[in-house]
């Protein structure tokens, strides 16, 4: 998208919208929860929630108990929303403003969560860039867990277009350097009494 300012996009989204008007709102993040309980990820992990925005999933993670979270995203505005919701536990989170493409990573982590951020990656570029980031981010042996709109999903979000995923092109992006643990399909209700298909899928960073 030639020209496309993708931050100017998000910050009037998040300047615009309330939270319960867009279409990933999701106050109880079930998938990531779930995989966070299957996979045992223990309350000391270094976590990154890529594009989290002003999402539930950190709220739901100091509730239980974690204690070393990061939020990136793209808003500065979205992540202010996040901080007057969680009030005194703001301080409880490294809080990032970064185009997920652009991001360079001052520390590693032994989880990487990206619900529907990859997805809006459309060129090759782009996406070769987010796995050299992951690589370099992610401890070895560090978990992934990755969610997008599936092969069955929207073909735009936001009114932008996105990519469309499966288990066959998150094996061809990320099998090198990843090694897949388990996919689910996921339907998301939104607010809008629509329903997005999703693909979910953990994977483990190899050692090399």
């Amino acid at each position: 998208m030639e020209n496309f300012d993708r931050q100017a996009h998000w910050e009037k989204i998040y300047d615009t919208k309330a939270l319960t008007d867009v279409s990933w709102y999701q106050p109880v993040p079930e998938t990531s929860l779930a995989y966070f309980r299957e996979l045992e990820v223990p309350a000391s992990a270094r976590i990154m929630d890529a594009g989290g925005g002003d999402s539930f999933l950190a709220d739901h993670l100091l509730d239980l108990g974690y204690n070393n979270l990061s939020v990136l995203d793209i808003s500065s505005k979205a992540i202010d929303r996040a901080k007057e919701r969680l009030g005194e536990k703001t301080g409880q989170v490294h809080w990032i403003v970064s185009d997920i493409a652009a991001f360079d990573p001052q520390q590693t982590y032994d989880v990487w969560h990206d619900r529907a951020v990859f997805h809006f990656l459309t060129e090759e570029h782009e996406i070769r860039r987010y796995v050299t980031i992951l690589s370099k981010a992610l401890e070895p042996g560090g978990i992934l867990i990755l969610g997008t709109f599936s092969e069955k999903g929207p073909l735009k979000c936001s009114g932008i277009p996105i990519r469309q995923h499966s288990e066959n092109s998150f094996e061809q992006y990320f099998g090198a350097h990843f090694e897949k643990i388990a996919c689910r399909l996921v339907d998301h209700p939104t607010p809008f009494d629509t329903v997005q298909n999703f693909i979910f899928c953990s994977f483990r960073r190899k050692a090399n």
